[in-house]
């Protein structure tokens, strides 16, 4: 299994900045907690923090994320945005649509996205996302933390029907430098198509073709009452719509509720 190292990882990099100033570290505790210290320190706009492992990795709501040593990714991509504060959470899902182009390139398989942020292979959850904002000097600094399970063969039990790894889903052993180059290359091309008009309109389409839920009738579990309805895509700034059984449609923030399969995860 090779080594993760910067000049691998550089190698492979067609970007002008996404991971352009790289840092690859053997362990750490976070490295969202890292990249928001780069930020603090005046790193560069794309600086990209990787560890090899990974101790207090955080998930979405507070969830632990575990990162094993030598088998998956732990990485956290720095960004100076000019636009407002406001427009951060969609950051989501251009990496959500930047991770699952990456990782089909790699392993040639397609990948889903179950919205907002989960990057599923097989019904089997591959990646997570946690994009968090600071201020700092009066900027906004943005951080987007990734986990990539690669090649951990693998999980606890109580997630083992839902979690999986490249290896797990296609039982072969990936270059985890080509798999972080793939999605920083993937990644730059969809911001720069982002901030064509500060929204997701130019990514949507691209970004429902890889959407697991459009079309499908899911459960949305919503504080004031879980109801049922069908996907059917997603607004320009990233929210799901779902078409109701009363008729009506609902435009559903990834903060407020959560969106299940009727019969499972997906």
């Amino acid at each position: 299994m090779l080594e993760m190292t910067e000049d691998r990882i550089r190698s492979m990099l067609t970007t002008k900045w996404a991971g352009q100033n790289l840092y690859v570290k053997k362990e750490t505790g976070s490295t969202n907690d890292d990249a928001k210290e780069a930020g603090q320190k005046g790193e560069d706009h794309g600086t990209l923090i990787v560890a090899d492992m990974q101790t207090k990795g955080r998930g979405r709501n507070g969830r632990y994320w575990h990162t094993p040593k030598e088998k998956n990714i732990a990485m956290s991509l720095l960004l100076h945005p000019d636009f407002s504060p406001a427009k951060a959470p969609e950051l989501t899902i251009v990496m959500g649509l930047a991770l699952a182009q990456g990782i089909e390139e790699v392993c040639g398989h397609k990948v889903g996205i179950k919205w907002p942020n989960d990057i599923v292979l097989d019904k089997h959850k591959l990646c997570g996302i946690l994009t968090e904002m600071y201020l700092h000097d009066g900027r906004c600094d943005v951080v987007i933390g990734v986990g990539i399970n690669v090649n951990q063969e693998t999980f606890a039990p109580d997630i083992a029907d839902m979690a999986g790894s490249l290896f797990t889903q296609t039982g072969i052993e990936y270059d985890r430098n080509e798999v972080i180059a793939k999605v920083m290359n993937a990644f730059e091309k969809d911001y720069e198509l982002f901030l064509e008009n500060e929204n997701l309109k130019s990514l949507k389409d691209s970004y429902e073709a890889h959407l697991l839920n459009k079309g499908e009738t899911v459960r949305v579990l919503d504080p004031k009452g879980e109801y049922q309805g069908t996907a059917l895509g997603i607004t320009d700034t990233g929210e799901l719509i779902v078409a109701r059984e009363d008729g009506n449609k609902a435009i559903i923030n990834a903060g407020e509720v959560s969106v299940r399969g009727l019969y499972g995860y997906v």
